[in-house]
Order: structure tokens, then C-alpha cells, then sequence
């Protein structure tokens, strides 16, 4: 079936992670002084650990989800829901660990995960909404082979 798209070879773009790299560290920077000045330095630490893990989670997402997409496009849900299983079993016990009233601050730490996965998923909005999406597979371009990152266009 010339022309149509196989399953598993769609071209999985993460151009999302460096956008939220750069607008983490922005909002991550500010936080932290306005944190550090309003409360204490040590919750200003506390904001840039929240920041860190939960970008560490959003990459981790999006490397497994890509990957299980360049695979086969039925494991994406799969290694979603199992990435995201996976990372609550880890940072519940880590968080809950924390002592009430000790360093890091639990209530921070809380306010920075939320702000940060707010953050992180509308950078994930804003890139699918500004992306072509295509409802049905693409038509291979003339010449037979479609040209990707992994395979270039020939010189000339």
C-alpha cells in the first residue's frame, strides 16, 4: 500500500521540551527570588527542587512517550499511563516522607508542583495547538520516500 503511512514511523517531534526548559528556568528564577525575599532561602531551594522534579517528570513523559510512539502508535496510552503510574508510586512515598514541619517546606514544595505542572502543560497546549495535524495520513510526497530528521532529503 504505496503511500500511506505505516504504523509506528510517525515523526515525533519534542521541540515542546526545550520551550518548557526555557520557560521553567524564567519562571523558576523569578519564583525563587520573590520566594527567597518574601519567605526564607531555604524555601527559595525548595521552589528550584520542585521546578527540577517536575520537569524531570514532563521529559521523562514525553522521551517514553515518543519512544513507544516510534514503536508502534498503539503503546502511546500504554506508556503514558504507566510513565505516569510509575512517577506517583515514586514521589508518594517521597513527598508523604517529608517531615510536617521540617526543610523543605511541604507547602512550597505542594505550590511549586502545581504551579510547575500548570506551567508544563500549557507549553504542551500552546505546541500541539500551533502544530498541522493531520486526520488522516499524509500522501507520500513525489520521489516515494517522506524526508525526516532521520531521513534527509538528498543534496541537490
Amino acid at each position: 500500500m504505496s503511500g500511506v503511512r505505516t504504523t509506528g514511523d510517525a515523526p515525533w517531534d519534542l521541540s515542546f521540551l526545550r520551550i518548557g526548559l526555557l520557560a521553567t528556568g524564567a519562571v523558576t528564577a523569578v519564583a525563587a527570588l520573590v520566594v527567597g525575599v518574601a519567605l526564607t532561602w531555604a524555601d527559595a531551594l525548595t521552589v528550584l527542587i520542585g521546578a527540577a522534579v517536575v520537569t524531570a517528570f514532563f521529559c521523562v513523559s514525553g522521551l517514553v512517550v515518543a519512544w513507544a510512539g516510534k514503536v508502534d502508535d498503539t503503546w502511546t496510552m500504554p506508556a503514558a499511563l504507566g510513565t505516569f503510574g510509575l512517577k506517583a508510586l515514586v514521589l508518594f512515598p517521597l513527598l508523604t516522607g517529608l517531615p510536617a514541619d521540617g526543610w523543605p517546606d511541604r507547602q512550597v514544595l505542594a505550590w511549586t508542583v502545581v504551579a510547575g505542572a500548570l506551567l508544563w502543560s500549557g507549553v504542551q497546549l500552546r505546541w500541539v495547538w500551533t502544530r498541522q495535524l493531520f486526520y488522516v495520513p499524509p500522501p507520500t510526497p513525489p520521489g516515494g520516500r517522506r524526508h525526516s530528521p532521520e531521513n534527509p532529503a538528498p543534496p541537490g
